[in-house]
C-alpha cells in the first residue's frame, strides 16, 4: 500500500463526516451560504495553500503553485425537497446507513465535493501535489444555469487549469462526456374573443398544436438516428387570456433539447425553424435569471452543444492509470451523461474536462437520494491517484 493510499485511509472518518455535515446544511440554489462558509472552513483546516470566494459565493480552494495544474469542480447546491415526510431517511439528516450516505445531495453532489477536498489535501501530505497546482472549487447555481459559477470564478480570479476533472455522479465509472443542451421558449399568438362567440377570435391555443404534433414527431426521428441521439420534449404549456370566458391570446410552451455530440446551435435553429414554419409563431432560447446568495445577479442562456474526450488524451489516460492504482486492473467501461455538467463553461473556455464521481446518476433529484460509503471513500483515493498521474 502506497502512502498516498494510507494518507487517504487515515483520513476516510473525517471525510465521511465532512460529507454528512455537507448534507445536513440546506443549500438550494439561491441558498449556500453556510455550506461555502463550511467548505471554506474544512479547507483551511485541511492547510490549503489559498482559500477565496468570490463575488458570486463560488469558493476556489488552491494547493500549489507549480507548472502542471488540474481543477477538480463539484457544485454545492441541491434542488428543493417538497416531500420530506415521505423520505425513508430524513432529507437532510446526512444518516449513514447499510453502508449508504442519505440525504438531498448525497448523490448529487456532495459526496464527490467532500472526496476531492480530502484528496487534494491528502495528495499534499503525501508530497504527490509537488511540482502541481490542484484547484478544488464548489460552485453555486449548478442546478438552474450550468457553468455560470466556473465561469466567474475563471474571470475573477483569472486562472486557467490544463485539465479539469467533473465530480458530479458518474457511480466512479470514468465518464468521457456529456450531451448538449437547449431550453427553448416558443410562443403562439391568437386574437382574444368571448367565450360565447369562438369564431371571432383566433384560439392560440389551436395554432399551438400543430406545433405540439410535430415537436413528438421531431423527437420520433431523433430517436431513429444511430449512435448517441438527441432528444425533444416538452416540458411546460401555458396560456394567456384576459379571463376565463375568453379565446386565450397567447399560448407558450417550454422545450427541453438534448444534443447528441455533433449538433450545433445551427442544429436548434434550422430545427426550430421548421416547427414553427406556416405558423404564427416566435421561437428563442430562453434567458435564466437568477439571484445568488451573495446578491450578484446570474445571467444564463441555456445552449451548450455535447462535449467528449478523446481516449488518447493524456487526461484520459492519467484516469486510466488512477484506475489501475485505486481498483487493480484497467477500466471495465467509459460512461457518457445524459445530464449537462458544470463543464459547458470549462470546454467552452477551452479545458479539457474529464468526468468521475461517487453515487448513482439516477439518483439525482430523486426521493431518498443516496449514495455509497465506499463509493465515496473510492472516489477520494481516485482523485488522489489523478493528482499523482497528471
Amino acid at each position: 500500500m502506497t502512502e498516498l493510499f494510507i494518507n487517504v485511509k487515515d483520513c476516510s472518518n473525517d471525510l465521511l463526516a465532512f460529507a454528512q455535515d455537507l448534507v445536513r446544511i440546506k443549500s438550494f440554489s439561491g441558498d449556500e451560504g453556510l455550506a461555502a462558509q463550511a467548505i471554506a472552513s474544512k479547507m483551511r483546516a485541511l492547510d490549503y495553500d489559498d482559500v477565496r470566494i468570490d463575488s458570486m459565493g463560488n469558493v476556489l480552494g488552491r494547493i500549489g503553485s507549480g507548472e502542471k495544474s488540474i481543477l477538480f469542480e463539484a457544485h454545492m447546491d441541491t434542488v428543493q425537497v417538497h416531500d420530506a415526510e415521505a423520505w425513508a431517511h430524513a432529507p437532510f439528516s446526512g444518516a449513514i446507513n447499510g453502508g449508504l450516505l442519505w440525504g438531498r445531495g448525497s448523490a448529487d453532489m456532495k459526496a464527490g465535493l467532500a472526496a476531492a477536498v480530502f484528496a487534494a489535501a491528502a495528495a499534499k501530505s503525501a508530497g504527490t501535489a509537488s511540482g502541481k497546482t490542484i484547484y478544488v472549487s464548489c460552485t453555486v447555481a449548478e442546478e438552474d444555469c450550468d457553468g455560470e459559477g466556473v465561469k466567474n470564478l475563471l474571470h475573477e480570479f483569472d486562472f486557467k487549469p490544463q485539465a479539469a476533472l467533473i465530480c458530479e455522479p458518474s457511480n466512479n465509472i470514468i465518464t468521457l462526456g456529456h450531451k448538449g443542451k437547449a431550453q427553448i421558449i416558443v410562443k403562439t399568438m391568437g386574437i382574444s374573443a368571448h367565450g360565447s362567440a369562438p369564431e371571432k377570435g383566433v384560439n392560440a391555443v389551436y395554432e399551438m398544436a400543430g406545433i405540439i404534433q410535430r415537436v413528438e414527431q421531431t423527437n420520433r426521428e431523433l430517436m431513429k438516428k444511430e449512435g448517441r441521439k438527441g432528444t425533444l420534449a416538452l416540458a411546460r404549456i401555458s396560456s394567456t387570456a384576459v379571463s376565463l370566458n375568453a379565446v386565450p391570446s397567447e399560448c407558450e410552451i417550454y422545450l427541453d433539447r438534448r444534443m447528441a455530440p455533433g449538433e450545433t446551435e445551427e442544429t436548434i435553429r434550422a430545427e426550430m425553424e421548421k416547427i414553427v414554419a406556416g405558423k404564427d409563431a416566435v421561437w428563442e432560447v430562453d434567458t435564466v435569471r437568477r439571484t445568488s446568495w451573495t446578491g450578484a445577479p446570474i445571467t444564463y442562456r441555456p445552449l451548450h452543444p455535447a462535449w467528449e474526450i478523446d481516449l488518447e488524451h493524456s487526461l484520459t489516460q492519467a484516469c486510466i492509470q488512477a484506475c489501475h492504482s485505486v481498483f487493480g486492473s484497467a477500466p471495465e467501461e467509459f460512461s457518457f451523461w445524459d445530464f449537462s455538467t458544470n463543464a459547458v463553461a470549462l470546454v467552452s473556455a477551452g479545458i479539457p474536462c474529464i468526468g468521475f464521481g461517487p453515487g448513482e446518476p439516477k439518483m439525482a433529484h430523486m426521493r431518498d437520494e443516496n449514495c455509497a460509503v465506499s463509493q465515496i471513500l473510492d472516489a477520494c483515493a481516485f482523485y488522489a491517484q489523478v493528482i499523482a498521474a497528471i
